[in-house]
């Protein structure tokens, strides 16, 4: 299983972020379609550079599939949960034949800043069969996210609420109770949760992944590989050498060498710059940090190779880089 806080602290690296909670009630027949993220992102997650679209189904069952003409109707059951990793259009709808277009009215809601949750009624007048959440995360997906550019356009995730340790369980009651709630603070808790269901969500895919899977979290799930991500992770700016990480994680440099290549399609020195990279994103975007100050947390020893290395990457120097997050 994956480390629950090692995931959670990379997540926090990418500037994870809940945002929105639609609470939707539906009775035979409706159908849904999200928007294109590009359309919604500022209004759901303002500043994010990518939105991530999940769907709780708190009771009932529904369908859902990508609008591309070769996706596959997947059925939602109760305690199910979907994720939509890199923002694809798709349909939600009580039959799997029923299609539609995107309404953006709904998100006017959120534009004019009512509190969460927002509800969407689609019963017209019938008593509800169906009732679910859906949320939105943002996060930074450049110069460098290696979880999200791994992960497949769906994840599903069927019986939350009785499959494993009954964690997910307790987080989608939890969820569909604050719905409810009038307290202050629910709307925060809510965000919060969103944060955890996702997280639990990639904790249960990578344990269903194949032993012979490749990409960034099946290199987290392998004992030697994954051992050296977390030092790479939790200490960017050390001078970490080959020889150094294949000691912590008890091999020959050679072959953990071979074994991250081929888990992550790069050596472990190509993604500890690129890690370095996303972390002085991060610090740029989040506006508090002299350039000497993260320069000094990422391990370089001058603001000029740091300022060289970080536009090779992202095409920008630091300074233009941080201008555009400002406008974002």
């Amino acid at each position: 299983m994956i480390d629950h806080d090692f995931l959670s602290e990379m997540l926090r690296s990418v500037r994870l972020s809940g945002a929105v909670f639609f609470e939707v009630d539906a009775a035979a027949p409706w159908v849904a379609a999200a928007p294109p993220k590009e359309k919604i992102a500022q209004t759901v997650v303002s500043g994010a550079q990518h939105v991530i679209e999940y769907h709780v189904i708190v009771e009932g069952n529904c369908w859902t599939r990508l609008t591309n003409p070769d996706s596959q109707p997947i059925k939602l059951g109760p305690g199910s949960v979907v994720v939509f990793p890199h923002g694809d259009t798709h349909v939600l709808a009580s039959d799997p034949d029923l299609d539609a277009e995107p309404n953006l009215a709904a998100f006017d809601e959120v534009a004019r800043g009512r509190s969460l949750p927002f509800h969407i009624d689609f019963r017209d007048g019938e008593v509800g069969t169906t009732r679910l959440l859906c949320g939105f995360l943002g996060c930074d997906v450049a110069p460098f996210n290696p979880l999200i550019s791994a992960l497949p356009r769906v994840i599903h995730v069927p019986n939350g609420y009785d499959s494993g340790d009954g964690f997910l369980g307790h987080m989608i009651g939890a969820a569909a109770r604050e719905t409810q709630a009038t307290d202050a603070g629910s709307g925060g808790v809510l965000v919060k949760l969103s944060e955890l269901i996702f997280i639990e969500v990639i904790r249960r895919h990578a344990a269903s992944m194949p032993l012979d899977a490749d990409g960034w979290l099946a290199g987290l799930r392998d004992p030697a590989v994954g051992r050296a991500l977390r030092l790479l992770h939790r200490d960017c700016a050390h001078d970490w050498t080959v020889a150094e990480l294949a000691r912590e994680a008890g091999m020959s440099r050679t072959i953990l060498s071979e074994r991250f290549t081929t888990l992550l399609g790069m050596p472990p020195m190509t993604y500890l710059t690129s890690w370095r990279m996303q972390r002085a994103a991060s610090l740029l975007s989040a506006g508090t940090a002299t350039l000497a100050q993260i320069t000094d947390a990422i391990g370089y020893e001058s603001e000029a190779s740091f300022s060289r290395a970080f536009k090779r990457m992202t095409g920008l120097s630091p300074m233009h880089w941080r201008q555009k997050a400002r406008l974002r």
